[in-house]
């Protein structure tokens, strides 16, 4: 996705204490990584840190971040509205309960291609005549080094992959179809080779995804060729599945040949489009769920399927029924195939707040009920949130948090939070762990809060 990820989802938020000590970037060998399924299970909650890395101009009509801007990286990671990632962004997701992030990162903008615009008009791109090449840029990839370490080091799995290098828009290099395969795919190894080189040391915390929602040649969603005349175009449909396939194949084989912890590291990969077969509306929606090949892999028990999931209901009795469909088509297309699955992305727009936050709830609870993960799409901390840190949607995280670890929620480093245990003189602390109030009687430190969450005597309190 590539929309903001304030989906007007309700707000809510459990904050555990500060953790201490980071963790190593090496920790462990090869030889001694989980498998698949066990990092599945350990990566419990997870977050999307949207909109920054992957970040992009998108239109090869109007490529307005290469025509208009210094192209620093940090020109592209706040390009579409947020703020430069800091630690403590990441910190603050950790210390709530969450113990993934997904970095999405797109790459084309930041390989060979000049992007030397000679107009005030606007910034027209040919990649026929300034090709993106195959080399990644140093100073791109140092600062995808540095928000890798956020995540690693403070001791949470990170999922890095190439994000709008597919997709819908005219950038996109990478397309479902034999064609564009047959073309680009040694391109695609090339970048899958830095990248793996790049992060070979890198213990089981660090996962690979091979590419994001790629689409075929026509830009369909829902199942390969639905854009078509009719709908489906069933060679069009089994060459985009075929080449899906192929893409996954291409990955594992790139990363595996780099060696090092990259032999066994776990790897992520897409069904066509990340669809995840939701709906009855037409025969075909399961087809990206049923064509979906594991790989073959001289790992074994280190491939891990992801697909996004954006239901649409309104109400949440109805979202509960789309769940209960959802999970039992994933256990029956795809996960019976021998590796377990993320939800890479998910998020809903339900009329009520208190709906959003019983659905996000039980989606959690059924998900982990059959060992998947899931990364919610960039909203709960957004915008100017991020920099705080702070977020702001805590109710929905409070019931994402819930649905993972029960009614109690998170409770990790709790007791390590400095508050006075009396009852008459409290300290009151911010969710990042610093302190707002200091010695102020219990019973006027809530109103002298403005609005959010805070811990006092160690207990989450809500404003």
């Amino acid at each position: 996705m590539i929309l903001s990820g304030s989906l007007n989802i309700c707000r809510g938020f459990l904050l555990a204490s500060l953790i201490s000590g980071a963790v190593p970037a090496t920790m462990a060998g090869a030889e001694t990584f989980e498998t698949a399924s066990e990092a599945v299970s350990n990566m419990k909650v997870g977050w999307n840190l949207g909109n920054t890395l992957d970040s992009n101009s998108g239109d090869v009509e109007n490529m307005w971040i290469e025509h208009w801007t210094g192209r620093t990286p940090s020109d592209y990671e706040k390009a579409w509205g947020q703020p430069v990632t800091t630690p403590e962004l990441l910190k603050m997701f950790k210390e709530a309960g969450f113990n993934a992030i997904r970095v999405p990162v797109t790459w084309y903008p930041h390989m060979e291609a000049k992007f030397d615009f000679n107009t005030w008009v606007n910034g027209k791109w040919d990649p026929a005549t300034d090709d993106i090449g195959t080399k990644i840029q140093r100073e791109w990839m140092d600062r995808i080094h540095e928000v890798v370490d956020y995540v690693i080091d403070v001791g949470m799995y990170c999922i890095l992959n190439v994000h709008h290098d597919t997709g819908a828009a005219s950038t996109a290099w990478l397309v479902a179809d034999a064609a564009t395969y047959a073309a680009q795919h040694k391109r695609f190894e090339e970048v899958w080779r830095q990248i793996a080189e790049e992060f070979k040391d890198y213990d089981e915390h660090l996962l690979f995804e091979g590419y994001n929602e790629m689409l075929d040649e026509k830009r369909s969603w829902c199942f390969a060729s639905f854009a078509s005349e009719g709908n489906y175009n069933q060679a069009m449909a089994t060459e985009a599945y075929d080449a899906i396939n192929s893409y996954a194949q291409t990955f594992v084989n790139a990363v595996r040949a780099t060696g090092g912890n990259n032999a066994q590291r776990n790897l992520v990969v897409c069904t066509y489009g990340a669809c995840d077969g939701s709906g009855n509306w037409n025969s075909h929606l399961k087809d990206p769920l049923k064509n979906m090949k594991l790989p073959d892999d001289k790992a074994e028990n280190h491939i891990i399927f992801e697909v996004h999931s954006y239901p649409g209901d309104k109400t949440f009795a109805n979202g509960k029924n789309t769940v209960n469909e959802l999970v039992k088509n994933w256990t029956t297309h795809l996960t019976s195939k021998g590796a377990p699955m993320i939800v890479g992305e998910w998020g809903t727009d339900m009329t009520l707040q208190e709906d959003n936050c019983a659905f996000a709830r039980y989606f959690i609870e059924q998900t982990k009920a059959r060992g998947i993960a899931t990364f919610h799409w960039m909203g709960l901390s957004d915008g100017e949130s991020r920099s705080v840190p702070e977020f702001n949607e805590p109710e929905l995280v409070d019931a994402m948090i819930k649905g993972f670890y029960g009614e109690g929620g998170y409770t990790g480093g709790i007791d390590n939070v400095d508050a006075d245990t009396g009852n008459e003189l409290v300290d009151v602390y911010h969710p990042s762990g610093v302190e707002v109030l200091h010695s102020v009687p219990r019973s006027q430190a809530e109103s002298l809060l403005p609005s959010g969450l805070y811990i006092i005597n160690g207990e989450k309190i809500i404003r």
